[in-house]
């Protein structure tokens, strides 16, 4: 029987390809939640360990809750017994930080417990992607420690998600303002909608793999600078701008050329980023030349925009004060991405649990668009006349590998 193929837009844009109950975006209304609960006043009121808890079981939790599951995370929070000894190694790795993630989760899969989600029920699942994703930030910690030559710092249990994070990658307790501000970053950053990152989790978590296979493909897609490489982008033009009166002619040169300024316009929202609103007021609580630079560049560049593409508007992003406000916070440019993945990995590990629960392989089809099917013999040939031209082939010929289907 032949499938019937349906058209779907370039990206999949504005195609529903699953029932979700952890959260949605609103790209007309400029607005975005976890399970019913408006995500930026989320940030603005509650702490990540609680958002943690609404995202991972279903909704907010009480006093009691609240300080089970966040001793549960601090118990979780530790560096896998089989990365200790390798931290050094893995941190002098070429690459970037997410490749050096990837690698040390695969190694420490066996520590953390993980079975094909196939395997185990929706408990098991729970405590699984608790784990694994109390453990991101204290690799990512210990990775950039390491290529400092610089030992790891021991996760403190008395600190919360976000702050026990700056704690291990600076070494130093940090200040309640910069913690917050970090927090409520981290809260903003939990989910949003199927991006390609989460809807890469999705895939692989319909297969049956584990949630460190999972993961690992998360990271993958959360690597391209179109997704969560943007906000080191985005500093490294405020860098290449330097005075922000040089803004509006560097901004001018760039749309001229054809360039896409980062931290500017998004696939879904059309009138504003709520969470760059957040982050902009994040930004200007810290303080700082870097955050004055920012406010006074982005003013030039959207004044820029709204000249170029009058019928198209291009409010700044989630992007451009993320990089401003982890880097007041204390944060090397190094671990923009990965610190988004800090967060990001308790939305993939909820979602895994929701396909994993849904028992449905994602198996999409193509559209073969060759001008003409090609076959390697006439119709008609037989199977002997087949074996009479392989025989009369080279051995080199024969020998090539064949490709996967």
């Amino acid at each position: 029987m032949t499938t019937r193929l349906i058209d779907v837009p370039p990206g999949l844009t504005g195609v529903a390809v699953a029932d979700t109950g952890i959260g949605d975006v609103d790209g007309e209304a400029g607005s975005y939640h976890y399970r019913g609960h408006d995500a930026p006043t989320l940030a603005r009121t509650r702490t990540f360990e609680e958002v943690w808890h609404l995202v991972a079981v279903g909704h907010l939790p009480d006093i009691a809750e609240l300080a089970t599951f966040s001793e549960a995370v601090a118990d979780a929070r530790s560096l896998p017994p089989s990365i200790e000894p390798l931290l050094a190694a893995l941190s002098q790795a070429t690459g970037p930080t997410l490749g050096r993630l990837r690698a040390a989760l695969s190694i420490a899969a066996t520590d953390l417990g993980v079975e094909p989600l196939v395997d185990i029920s929706a408990q098991a699942r729970a405590e699984q992607a608790l784990r694994v994703a109390a453990v991101v930030p204290v690799l990512v910690a210990g990775f950039h420690r390491a290529s400092l030559g610089l030992a790891p710092v021991e996760p403190d249990p008395d600190l919360g998600h976000a702050a026990a994070y700056l704690h291990m990658v600076t070494g130093e307790r940090p200040t309640p303002t910069a913690a917050r501000a970090l927090e409520q970053y981290l809260i903003l950053a939990i989910d949003h909608g199927f991006n390609s990152s989460t809807f890469t989790a999705r895939v692989v978590a319909s297969t049956g793999a584990d949630l460190v296979d999972v993961v690992t493909a998360a990271l993958g897609a959360l690597a391209g600078p179109l997704h969560g490489g943007a906000p080191g982008r985005a500093l490294d033009a405020l860098d290449a701008i330097g005075d922000p009166e040089l803004g509006p002619a560097w901004a001018a040169a760039e749309l001229a050329a054809g360039r896409r300024i980062m931290g500017f316009g998004h696939a879904v929202y059309r009138s504003r980023d709520p969470r760059s609103e957040l982050l902009r007021e994040l930004a200007l609580a810290l303080g700082g030349e870097l955050v004055d630079r920012a406010v006074a560049i982005e003013g030039h560049i959207l004044a820029a925009l709204r000249t170029a593409k009058p019928d198209r508007p291009l409010p700044s992003n989630v992007e451009y004060y993320a990089g401003v406000v982890m880097a007041a916070a204390g944060l090397p440019r190094s671990l923009f991405t990965p610190t988004f993945a800090v967060s990001r990995v308790v939305g993939w590990c909820a979602h895994a649990g929701e396909q994993a629960a849904a028992a449905k392989l994602i198996r999409p089809s193509a559209r073969y668009i060759d001008d003409a099917r090609r076959t390697s013999e006439a119709p008609g040939a037989t199977r002997a006349s087949v074996l009479d031209r392989l025989a009369a082939e080279p051995l080199a010929l024969r020998a090539r590998p064949r490709s996967e289907p």
